[in-house]
């Protein structure tokens, strides 16, 4: 995995969100973003944070962060997870895992003694500038908009 570090330039992106729109972390600059990855939709903990987000969207959007999900779901999956739970932020398809790998979020994992390659759970919260302010590794997936709010 490829660590990213707080100061570094946040690798620029270009990827479809769950409409099929491209975003990109250039077309952001200005704006505050919270670019979330997730191992998969519809899964306990990814629900309990994207649910834990939406909740408290407003509150984020008031101290200016753009929220952006990223996970190697396709647009399908994410549209069914944004209609079950009425998200209130895109969600961006990485099924080639491009994204994942430039941020340094794939990679080997351990779950009940078994080991495979799958998404550490981590948030990177970028400035207007395009740099990485903090990057959170130990989500707390039920509370994780106060994590955020709290740095």
């Amino acid at each position: 995995m490829n660590q990213l570090s707080v100061g570094q330039e946040a690798p620029n992106f270009s990827a479809k969100n769950q409409k099929g729109e491209l975003i990109s972390l250039e077309d952001l600059k200005g704006s505050k973003v919270i670019l979330y990855f997730y191992p998969k939709d519809n899964t306990p903990g990814c629900t309990a944070q994207a649910c834990n987000l939406t909740e408290n969207i407003s509150a984020l959007k008031k101290e200016g962060f753009i929220v952006l999900g990223v996970s190697p779901d396709g647009e399908k999956s994410h549209n069914k997870f944004i209609d079950k739970y009425n998200l209130q932020f895109d969600l961006l398809v990485d099924e080639e895992k491009k994204l994942c790998n430039a941020y340094g979020v794939w990679g080997r994992k351990k779950f009940m003694g078994r080991e495979y390659d799958g998404v550490h759970r981590t948030t990177f919260i970028i400035n207007e500038d395009g740099m990485i302010d903090q990057i959170i590794n130990k989500v707390e997936t039920k509370r994780h908009s106060q994590q955020i709010l709290e740095l």
